[in-house]
């Protein structure tokens, strides 16, 4: 139990912590309050059996009671606050933590773990980190600081009603211990099939269009009634669980208050006690272990604030990317790869491959689906790190830059664009924040989508569905390439990116793309022959290889995977975008 109270103190962060610990602080004011019914109470029997002026006595206790009281409100509302803010805090700070975390990671761990897993751990995690885990651990804690302090109280009477009081709390624990043991596995697999159903909601949700179209409602309905089907029988099992542990625990409070009674009363007859007392240990025995039993229920969720704490550190204990880089404004943008290689997942993608891109000049990559095109664009972006050899930028190494210098280089219009659920200005806005209306209008018009945009109701202020679903997919192209036109980088990476768009759309989104890569350095990723037989070199890429290497005309001359590229027209489905 203590294990897991320092664990998530720990995983609070050290201003959090410092709240609990505060708060804590409180509750042992608060719970000594608690305990000071216990002499309030002896006071008035004092009064009662010495048959003496009861007004002193009655004055006496009421006056000790009304403390205690105002104190125990008084702290209760601090302590209330300060558990609150930091449970809240807690979480908030943690998700703004992963997802600076999920920044550094490489694109691998994106490819492993789906997105319906990492979305669990920072919304239904954190959330129960935030609401239920703080109060868990703090109403556990003062269950435990009240017995205490109230045990104490009764030692400094009678000796040995505060030994049996221990015993009671010794035997309580105990079962407790057993109970948390208990219950660990099926903690695990709470957590666990918590994330399981929310990976078949959004699996059902993102796919929506596929089991519509493909007359699949009632098989993924079924996956998704069996993930909630298995939440639910984890709860019961839970539940069932837990039960007769804690019927077992208010046993064992219950058994102990009746022996303090009971020696009290026996105290009492042999002379070793006199009246006053024994009543006073009496009325405690029903005192004693109230705030335990309480304790004792909330703790049995423990192993869930455990098994959250670890899942959320399961990724900020994920080895991130070097981020020890430093800002670095190259004063060129040449780039060169150096026998480079890389696998992913056991299997070779890039197998030393050396290439140089010099600056202001237009790279076409081609080849065979699953050939390592994409790779090696998000090699050269640093997406992933190579596992061997360099890439470097301005004759720098990618690695010794921070991050954010390095994607300062960079400008990407992919063949997927996703446009989040705001407005249309706000999403091009995304390529420089700070950039006013005019500058964003200007970079629409360049992009060639200023028209459409204002032809809708709200024109820059329509706002769009997640991923851009109310717009054509020429229209998210163009949105895409406003959006690295505002960003302004000196090197465009193109993926695929006019490879979806209807025929009527081509010729604009052309000249959208003309306008970003006017003076850039342009690596571009196509499969259609327009786009790339103009390139000043051409890089063919098969199984990892550089297989070709030239202009088109260079190429043409050349009995290979290009020429036959070309001849079998710009359609062909083995040209189309790998990942």
């Amino acid at each position: 139990m203590f294990g897991i109270l320092n664990k998530f103190f720990q995983f609070s962060g050290k201003e959090n912590e410092k709240k609990f610990k505060l708060s804590i602080l409180i509750g042992m004011i608060e719970a000594l309050a608690s305990a000071m019914k216990i002499p309030a109470i002896m006071y008035i029997l004092m009064g009662l059996m010495n048959h003496q002026s009861m007004g002193h006595y009655i004055v006496g206790s009421v006056f000790m009671m009304s403390v205690a009281i105002v104190i125990s409100i008084i702290c209760k509302r601090f302590s209330t606050v300060l558990q609150t803010e930091g449970g809240y805090n807690a979480s908030a700070f943690t998700r703004i933590k992963i997802a600076e975390h999920l920044r550094y990671l490489p694109m691998g761990y994106f490819n492993a773990n789906s997105i319906g897993e990492i979305s669990s751990v920072t919304t239904n995690t954190m959330e129960t980190l935030g609401d239920i885990a703080a109060r868990v651990v703090m109403l556990t804690t003062q269950g435990i600081l009240e017995t205490a302090m109230i045990i104490l109280m009764i030692l400094f009477f009678d000796w040995r009603i505060g030994l049996i009081s221990i015993i009671g709390v010794i035997v309580f624990f105990i079962v407790n211990t057993k109970m948390q043991n208990a219950g660990k596995k099926y903690s695990e697999e709470k957590v666990s099939c918590d994330i399981e159903l929310v990976n078949q909601i959004m699996e059902y949700l993102q796919g929506i269009s596929e089991v519509k179209s493909y007359n699949l409602l009632g098989k993924q309905a079924k996956k998704l009634n069996d993930a909630n089907e298995a939440c639910k029988n984890i709860n019961i099992k839970m539940e069932l669980l837990f039960v007769p542990y804690h019927f077992l625990q208010g046993i064992i409070t219950k058994i102990t208050a009746a022996i303090i009674v009971l020696a009290s009363a026996l105290f009492y007859i042999n002379g070793s006690m006199n009246a006053i007392y024994a009543i006073g240990m009496t009325i405690s025995s029903f005192m004693v272990y109230s705030s335990l039993e309480c304790a004792g229920n909330y703790s049995s969720f423990l192993h869930i604030v455990s098994v959250c704490v670890d899942k959320a550190n399961a990724i900020l204990n994920l080895n991130t990317m070097d981020i020890d880089g430093k800002n670095i404004k190259p004063d060129h943008h040449d780039i060169k790869l150096d026998h480079v290689t890389f696998s992913y997942d056991q299997r070779k993608i890039i197998d030393d491959i050396s290439l140089t891109i010099p600056e202001k000049t237009t790279t076409a990559i081609v080849g065979l689906s699953g050939g390592g095109k994409t790779t090696l664009c998000n090699l050269i972006a640093r997406f992933w790190d190579v596992d061997s050899g360099t890439v470097t930028l301005g004759g720098i190494n990618v690695k010794d830059y921070s991050m954010n210098s390095l994607m300062n280089n960079f400008a990407f219009v992919f063949q997927r664009v996703y446009l989040f659920a705001d407005t249309i200005e706000n999403n091009i806005k995304f390529g420089s924040q700070n950039a006013t209306h005019e500058e964003v209008v200007a970079a629409a018009k360049k992009a060639c989508c200023h028209d459409f945009i204002s032809a809708l109701p709200d024109g820059y202020n329509t706002v769009i569905g997640e991923g851009g679903a109310t717009l054509s997919g020429g229209e998210k192209q163009r949105i895409s390439i406003a959006r690295a036109i505002m960003k302004d980088a000196p090197i465009v990476i193109l993926d695929e990116a006019t490879a979806n768009v209807d025929p009527e759309n081509e010729k604009e989104l052309m000249e959208a793309v003309e306008a970003l890569t006017k003076e850039k350095t342009i690596i571009m990723i196509a499969h259609r022959l327009k786009t790339v037989r103009h390139a000043d070199q051409i890089i063919v890429i098969d199984q990892g290889h550089i297989v070709q290497q030239g202009n088109h005309e260079s190429l043409m001359k050349e009995e290979g995977i290009y020429k036959r590229f070309v001849n079998a027209r710009e359609q062909a489905v083995s040209w189309k975008i790998a990942h």
